[in-house]
């Protein structure tokens, strides 16, 4: 092999080996979509969580908790949804939501129940007083905004949201 053409081949392979060690082979829409995709799910269960929690009075341990659970089987059922609508076994369907959202649905619910914690009053407020609702949008803001990288950084190595373009 001549010096050039060994060159352009060593060239070609440490590109390729940089592509996958940096995000930049995910966009930043692309990385938006999934964690919303996410956020859909972590709100509904987050809110639902919430609102139980509150409304019964329940202790701010036992309503983070309730949150988190209800978060996460949220998140993983609409990823499954989408998955077993494109005709994968429903063992295969929830190896693919574990994989594509665990990492997203975790770090979204540090952030979001973080904040609801801090936020002085944000856990004992009503259902019907602004510093409760406000402190939750507040939060799944802010979740979307921390979670988006970390999504971005994840597909661009083939993991996370990744996974599940395969089935689409």
């Amino acid at each position: 092999m001549d010096h050039s053409v060994h060159h352009h081949h060593a060239h070609a392979h440490e590109h390729e080996q940089q592509q996958e060690h940096q995000p930049s082979g995910s966009s930043w829409r692309m990385a938006a979509q999934a964690t919303l995709h996410c956020l859909t799910g972590c709100a509904i269960g987050e809110v639902l969580g919430m609102v139980i929690g509150t409304a019964a009075g329940l202790h701010n341990g036992a309503t983070v908790g309730i949150s988190i659970v209800l978060a996460f089987v949220f998140g993983y059922a609409l990823t499954m949804r989408g998955v077993l609508r494109a005709g994968v076994p429903f063992r295969q369907a929830v190896k693919v939501a574990l994989a594509a959202d665990t990492v997203s649905i975790a770090v979204m619910e540090l952030i979001d129940n973080t904040v609801m914690v801090g936020v002085p009053g944000a856990m004992n407020a009503g259902l019907g007083q602004w510093l409760f609702w406000a402190s939750l949008a507040f939060s799944l803001v802010l979740a979307f905004l921390v979670t988006t990288p970390v999504n971005r950084w994840m597909i661009g190595r083939g993991k996370g949201h990744a996974v599940v373009h395969a089935y689409h």
